[in-house]
């Protein structure tokens, strides 16, 4: 029944706004206009079509204002009256009272708001779909930012999200893709995504790794946490002085170098996804900004750390593989991956897949990101992979909404920016780092200490195994075993003190080279 509300809801909702004249009209058939004149009889549609989008979005709950949010960022898929409004969703969500936020922030602490700030902004400076932020000033001087939980916000998304589980599950069902498009595993990711949103403490302990990885990049700057003052509804962090990426005019005047920002842009990311398998997932607008201050002068601020997406090691060679595979326009190499991986049956034929996704992707390469439409390449790879059966991978969802993200970015930025060609150096220079003869090099290194603390104890770890046997009845070639067995401890003996005395070698002959002593 609660579902069964919560749907009668949205269906007024859609209604009461005008939203189904809204989508209904980009349909030109006669009997479709027809429909749209008999819907909306006797309802007063005053407002522009993009406030009512956006004021409906808002009215049905968190769920939908992130929609929102990430179609802002697609001004090529969207007329520019609806995409100006919804980019007022990212930071101008209206606010919870003051007074409540002031309740909350005591609740939480424990204590009077005075006792811990020497001034607290009453008004917010950012009112987004999960929490608001004031600024304030702590005892000790310091500038910070205080980032307040909105209220009730749990109920209201397990109750939309009871009912997309409901929906998966007769997707899934009813549909003939439901299995190929895993829509219950790609839900319970969102699930995941959005109650950890709703952890503050979980939020900052995002921004501390995020500010780890990427110090030393002098790219980006990542706000620190005051962790006596975080808690799961509140937390404080340092405040970040910067302007909004949108507000592009003020930053170029400012003196930003525009195209250097837009590749930055790129590196970050890419950073983040194939260095740490560890990103910043909500990058739209309104959690960037830039800094002007002298000391990091056109640097990116990131802001919001609630969503963040995680890859494995596997994730990430499979990725750069097909990336490296795209740009040299290697098709058949990219299908004998999608083959190699399991995501289309193992009977596919690789010349079939290979002519199909060159005729995707061969027209959009050396074009710039202005004359692309993502929307049109996901569209037809959506029509390639239902041909070839390829199942969807919930774990690359969240990639896949920050790779629109960026685009979206990117467009406003540099709208002649050659994604291609600047991500390409970058992945191969990771490609040699990870699998060449420096990445081996680099793994080895890393794993030296549990090597060397291993290789001693493998002849008493293979003694007490055949003991055990020799006790149990359970090996009868036990002495000959044995004979092996010290046979192997000499010739560990001998590898162990040669491998020392290798790398003894090496340091004397470095300590040599660095002293001088070397003729």
């Amino acid at each position: 029944m609660r579902h069964l509300t919560r749907l009668v809801f949205i269906v007024l909702t859609v209604l009461r706004f005008g939203l189904d004249e809204v989508a209904l009209s980009a349909f030109r058939q006669p009997w479709v206009r027809l429909l749209v004149r008999v819907a909306t009889v006797g309802r007063r549609l005053d407002a522009p079509r993009g406030v009512r989008l956006r004021r409906a979005l808002e009215r049905l709950g968190p769920i939908f204002v992130k929609f929102g949010q990430v179609l802002s960022t697609r001004r090529d898929l969207l007329p520019l009256d609806m995409a100006d409004e919804l980019a007022l969703l990212q930071d101008r969500v209206p606010p919870f009272p003051a007074a409540e936020s002031r309740v909350l922030v005591e609740k939480a602490f424990g204590r009077r708001i005075e006792e811990i700030f020497s001034s607290f902004d009453a008004e917010p400076v950012a009112s987004a779909s999960i929490a608001q932020v004031h600024f304030a000033v702590l005892k000790d001087g310091r500038q910070v930012a205080v980032k307040v939980l909105r209220p009730g916000m749990l109920d209201v998304i397990d109750d939309d999200l009871r009912l997309l589980h409901t929906l998966a599950r007769w997707v899934e069902r009813l549909s003939a893709d439901g299995k190929r498009l895993k829509p219950r595993e790609v839900v319970a990711e969102f699930d995941g995504y959005l109650h950890d949103e709703l952890d503050l403490v979980r939020e900052a302990s995002n921004a501390a790794q995020l500010r780890r990885n990427m110090d030393g990049l002098n790219l980006v700057l990542v706000p620190e946490m005051v962790w006596e003052l975080c808690t799961h509804s509140v937390i404080v962090m340092e405040r970040m002085h910067g302007v909004p990426i949108s507000q592009l005019e003020r930053i170029r005047e400012a003196g930003v170098d525009i195209k250097k920002l837009a590749r930055d842009g790129v590196t970050i990311f890419f950073t983040q996804v194939f260095r740490d398998g560890f990103f910043h997932a909500d990058m739209h607008p309104g959690n960037i900004q830039v800094s002007l201050d002298p000391r990091t002068f056109g640097r990116y601020i990131a802001l919001d750390f609630g969503i963040v997406g995680t890859l494995t090691d596997n994730d990430k060679e499979y990725l750069a593989y097909n990336f490296i595979a795209f740009f040299r326009r290697d098709y058949k190499r990219v299908a004998e991956l999608h083959i190699e991986s399991g995501w289309v049956p193992p009977d596919t034929r690789v010349d079939a897949l290979e002519g199909a996704i060159r005729a995707v992707c061969e027209p959009h390469f050396d074009r710039p990101l202005k004359d692309i439409s993502l929307g049109q390449v996901l569209m037809r790879l959506f029509q390639t992979s239902r041909r070839f059966n390829v199942e969807i991978q919930p774990q690359l969802v969240l990639l896949q909404k920050t790779l629109l993200n960026i685009e979206g970015l990117g467009r406003q930025l540099d709208p002649d920016l050659d994604l291609w060609s600047t991500a390409k150096p970058f992945l191969e220079r990771w490609m040699n780092e990870q699998i060449g003869w420096r990445g081996l090099l680099e793994r080895l290194k890393n794993e030296a200490p549990r090597y060397a603390q291993l290789l001693p104890e493998l002849p008493r770890l293979l003694h007490q195994s055949l003991q055990r046997g020799r006790t149990h009845g359970e090996s009868p070639l036990l002495p000959a075993l044995l004979a092996e067995q010290r046979r192997t401890n000499r010739l560990l003996q001998v590898l162990i003190y040669g491998a020392i005395g290798f790398v003894a070698g090496l340091l004397a002959t470095r300590l040599a080279l660095q002293l001088g002593w070397w003729v």
